[in-house]
């Protein structure tokens, strides 16, 4: 009990007040909620039952997620799959709080201790993945919640900004505030979700997804981004100079299972 109320403790404190996007005034409305999402990157081991591995998802943990409220999982692999062999998992919080305890029940409930057990009884010598690595990210303030796309077939693609400094990052969420989202939904780039960050490799960054519905409208979207006149004034500003360091993008498919 003791280690549990240190765990969200610490989580809410290095979260802060960036779980809402304002403290919240005698005057104003109920401040708005910011979801929280855990990414999860799995690097299959070759060789494994990925099918098992699978349905793991498929009968145990989504089933589960989806009884606690959460509603939406994406599952994804990679439009041009690597060697080795990458599985992404989604899942989105409504708050820290909200990802703490539907994790403790998640792990506590009967059906999904039963239907996971084959999953966890793969043995030492054929184990599924040789790791994961996973992050912990809140909303931004202008765009608090996943927009989940049609069921159309589509593509996705994530797209990480580390930055030099905490600042620098600040500052380029900062300028999706003050005049990306628009110039995204005009380009046709429409964003899945957006991200600060606070926990996880890589640090200070941002990581986003937008999604288009093939690759040739993703390359059509991304020249229309850069040669509207909004970005070129945006980029020419002075204060979002050296905002970003590196940028790294992956492009995915989801599952037929995945629930964005």
């Amino acid at each position: 009990m003791k280690r549990r109320k240190f765990l969200q403790s610490s989580l809410v404190a290095a979260a802060g007040a960036a779980a809402i996007v304002k403290p919240a005034m005698a005057t104003d409305k109920s401040p708005t909620q910011k979801e929280v999402y855990e990414w999860r990157e799995y690097e299959v081991r070759f060789g494994s039952d990925l099918g098992q591995f699978e349905n793991y998802f498929k009968t145990a943990l989504i089933p589960t997620l989806n009884k606690y409220g959460v509603k939406k999982v994406g599952v994804f692999k990679e439009w041009r799959q690597s060697e080795p062999t990458r599985i992404y998992l989604l899942t989105p919080y409504s708050s820290l709080d909200n990802y703490l305890s539907v994790n403790i029940k998640v792990k506590a409930d009967i059906d999904y201790i039963k239907n996971s057990a084959a999953y966890n009884s793969i043995p030492a010598d054929k184990p599924v993945y040789n790791r994961f690595t996973s992050s912990l990210m809140i909303a931004f303030d202008g765009f608090p919640a996943m927009v989940v796309p049609s069921g159309a077939s589509r593509i996705f693609e994530l797209r990480t900004y580390e930055g030099y400094s905490e600042d620098a990052v600040r500052r380029k969420i900062k300028m999706f505030h003050d005049g990306e989202f628009p110039i995204f939904n005009r380009a046709k780039l429409n964003p899945v979700f957006c991200g600060e960050v606070i926990a996880g490799d890589k640090l200070p960054r941002l990581t986003y997804m937008i999604t288009c519905s093939s690759m040739e409208e993703r390359d059509k979207g991304w020249s229309a981004f850069v040669a509207d006149p909004e970005w070129k004034k945006l980029v020419a500003d002075p204060q979002y100079a050296n905002t970003i360091s590196k940028i790294s993008n992956t492009f995915l498919v989801p599952t037929s299972y995945s629930q964005v």
